[in-house]
């Protein structure tokens, strides 16, 4: 039955299982016509065919079938709807079944020349021919072992990278930790130069009291471990006391170096102090800016004020400047001060004018020192007072209203 037939006889199916007559049909025979059509759908062929419908009495077994989805009609599996008869075989547990025969039987080539054997009277070309010899037979005792030799190679393989992974982690380990322990050392070493340089600057160089705390106390453990030394030895009275001489004039000269080292370091810190606070004074104003965290600076008339002044008074320190160079940081000076009159002002003119004429009669640099270590200390006090510059007012400890309404 082609395409179409079954088509057609499928139709006729689902027509018969919609009619609500199905069930009194059961039993019986009804003809289905059958059409065949070819690919243009004209028809070639019309017959008749007679289906005899038998009514099952048990559940059939769904084992597939077609579904209509416009009806929801099931057509069962050809299997599940005919009659399916046991089959009994006598002989399934029989020996005969069971027994395996063998027999020897001849046969005829279609071309009798393939068997042909050589002989003095005929010719065979073997040119062509393929000599083919049976290889050592693989019995399953050899199968068993090459099996057991090829898992043991993929052991042996795997074994090994797994070891070859965990040498690998631990030498990175074992690596990694020895970096960590150089950079730490490294790190301490760092330190501890650093540290001893402190140590050393502190000593060469003192700036704070506990530098020359430091230096006092070191001091006065040599000189006790010098007089202990002196007294434990074996020397005479006359030389001991000799050596304690000696003892007291090196004291007293490390004593004087120290206040050497005293002057130096305060004079130091004094000149850092102004610088900070010349610099503090001079600095512009600046806001955070929200939109990007930076700040936003602005120079003011104070801080300008205040910048100018900074750089008179830098002016005013410097020292190996020629005649004229000098000249004009002293006409400079006078004509900022000259602004305001006050005792102050009056007193700085009047250094500038002896220092400008001790310089036109030519006297020398070393005999000026005092002279202008003198004005550069006025010139400091009218930048730190706030009438004259009004930004120094926010470093004041006490208002200057204050301080002007009592004097």
């Amino acid at each position: 039955m082609d395409n179409n037939q079954q088509v057609n006889f499928l139709e006729d199916q689902e027509q018969l299982y919609e009619n609500d007559e199905y069930e009194q049909t059961m039993g019986r025979q009804f003809e289905s016509v059958v059409v065949i059509k070819d690919e243009k759908g004209e028809v070639q062929k019309k017959y008749t065919l007679t289906i005899q419908i038998t009514k099952a009495n048990y559940q059939k077994p769904y084992l597939g079938g077609l579904k209509n989805k416009k009806s929801g009609a099931l057509l069962h599996h050809a299997f599940a709807q005919t009659n399916q008869y046991r089959r009994e075989h006598k002989e399934k547990n029989h020996r005969d079944t069971q027994t395996h025969f063998e027999s020897t039987k001849s046969t005829i080539m279609m071309r009798e020349f393939g068997t042909q054997m050589e002989k003095e009277d005929l010719f065979i070309d073997l040119r062509n021919d393929r000599t083919f010899e049976p290889k050592l037979y693989f019995t399953s005792e050899m199968w068993e072992e090459r099996r057991e030799e090829a898992a043991l190679f993929i052991q042996r393989l795997i074994r090994g990278w797994f070891a070859r992974r965990r040498t690998n982690a631990l030498r990175q380990k074992k690596q990694q930790l020895q970096n960590e322990q150089l950079e730490k050392e490294e790190d301490f070493r760092r330190q501890e130069e650093v540290r001893h340089k402190k140590e050393i600057e502190r000593r060469t160089n003192p700036r704070t009291k506990e530098d020359f705390q430091i230096l006092y106390e070191e001091l006065e453990l040599w000189r006790t471990t010098e007089i202990a030394r002196i007294k434990s030895s074996a020397m005479s009275e006359e030389d001991k006391r000799a050596a304690l001489k000696q003892v007291l004039n090196k004291e007293t000269d490390l004593l004087q170096t120290i206040d050497r080292l005293k002057i130096i370091a305060n004079q130091k810190n004094k000149d850092e102090k102004i610088n900070k606070f010349l610099k503090s004074i001079s600095d512009p104003k600046k806001w955070l800016r929200k939109s990007d965290g930076r700040f936003t600076e602005v120079h003011t008339l104070y801080t300008t004020r205040a910048r100018e002044l900074m750089d008179i008074y830098n002016g005013l320190k410097q020292r190996k400047l020629s005649l004229d160079e000098r000249l004009d940081i002293l006409v400079n000076t006078k004509w900022t001060v000259k602004e305001w009159d006050c005792n102050l002002t009056r007193e700085i003119v009047d250094l500038i004018d002896r220092e400008a004429d001790m310089l036109n009669r030519g006297r020398p640099e070393p005999s000026l020192e005092g002279l202008r270590q003198r004005l550069q200390n006025l010139f400091l006090q009218f930048i730190e007072t706030p009438e004259f510059n009004p930004e120094a007012a926010r470093f004041q400890k006490i208002p200057y209203e204050i301080l002007k309404s009592t004097s």
